[in-house]
């Protein structure tokens, strides 16, 4: 499906004009074109990309196949660079869409091939307030990539609250079983989306550099903006990873240290039953001669003094806070 915005003195004049007169247009100075194609026929991208536009043949090569990571080329009259946007959710985790750019003097081509709802957002704007002024179509290319970029707050909610979740599990003794597997998805989708940002940064900090003649030094402010909103996003994945290798070490130190206590205690009650042991073992000897066995009080001074060994052992375990 190809949707066609026509600007003329910066304000929206057309939309989805047939697309026979697109060719007329693409040479007006006056006019400014945005194309978007989504998910679109063979005829269609023959039409756009080398009937109206004459794009180099790997330019249109690297749009209809899947470019895995972020890229920036300059040609003579315009600028190829691709971008990924992003989804997430609990279910399906992260999924990236390419969204290819090629931006040139008085227009913009937008290409994917799965619905996006920036580009969908950047289109309902402009439908809905046609007065807006779009001045050049490189600040209609930053308008949509900081769309993109704003993509990312609700998987970035996602997993703060995720993590939230596990450093509540960790003070509540969560069972590990159920904590580990979940620590280790968390840092997986944190790693991941660490890949996604990265290289998106890198195109934006080189498209802020101001390299690209197609680029006015009057956007380059906005695109060191958006390279800094990424390297945030970056940093916050970073930060997260380690706050949660942090949480789940402290929740191994925990257990390590209730299972040292509860070690402890059974050391403990075992120590105090060495006095009845050897008492007795000492009165349950079979010689024939035990004198011990013959006085009238035996019994009861065996007792007390087991009694009282228990007494003294237990004390002394409370003075040195091993009970």
């Amino acid at each position: 499906m190809i949707t066609t915005l026509v600007y003329r003195d910066h304000k929206l004049a057309g939309h989805n004009p047939p697309v026979e007169s697109l060719a007329s247009l693409r040479h007006d100075p006056g006019i400014m074109l945005w194309i978007d194609l989504a998910d679109p026929t063979a005829d269609e991208i023959k039409t756009i990309f080398e009937d109206l536009f004459g794009f180099h043949p790997l330019v249109i090569e690297d749009c209809v196949g899947d470019s895995p990571l972020p890229k920036l080329e300059a040609y003579d009259d315009y600028l190829y660079f691709v971008m990924h946007a992003v989804d997430y959710s609990k279910t399906d985790k992260f999924t990236t869409t390419e969204l290819d750019l090629i931006l040139g003097k008085n227009f913009l081509v937008t290409f994917h091939r799965q619905p996006l709802k920036p580009v969908q957002a950047a289109i309902d704007r402009s439908l809905r307030t046609p007065g807006l002024l779009v001045r050049g179509p490189d600040r209609f290319a930053h308008t949509l990539l900081d769309f993109m970029v704003d993509a990312y707050k609700p998987a970035l909610e996602e997993l703060r609250d995720e993590l939230e979740a596990i450093e509540s599990a960790v003070l509540a003794n969560t069972n590990a079983r159920d904590l580990f597997p979940r620590v280790v998805a968390l840092r997986k989708e944190l790693a991941q989306l660490r890949q996604i940002v990265r290289p998106q940064r890198e195109v934006a900090s080189e498209l802020a550099q101001g390299k690209a003649r197609l680029i006015r030094s009057t956007i380059l402010p906005y695109l060191r903006d958006l390279s800094e909103d990424l390297a945030h996003i970056e940093n916050q994945a970073i930060s997260w990873a380690d706050q949660l290798i942090l949480s789940f070490r402290v929740y191994l130190n925990k257990s390590s240290h209730e299972a040292n206590e509860g070690i402890r205690a059974l050391t403990a009650l075992t120590a105090l039953t060495i006095p009845p042991l050897l008492i007795g073992g000492w009165f349950g000897m079979n010689f024939s001669r035990m004198t011990e066995l013959e006085g009238r009080f035996s019994y009861p001074l065996a007792a007390v003094f087991t009694l009282a060994c228990i007494g003294g052992m237990a004390v002394f375990m409370r003075k040195k806070r091993w009970l």
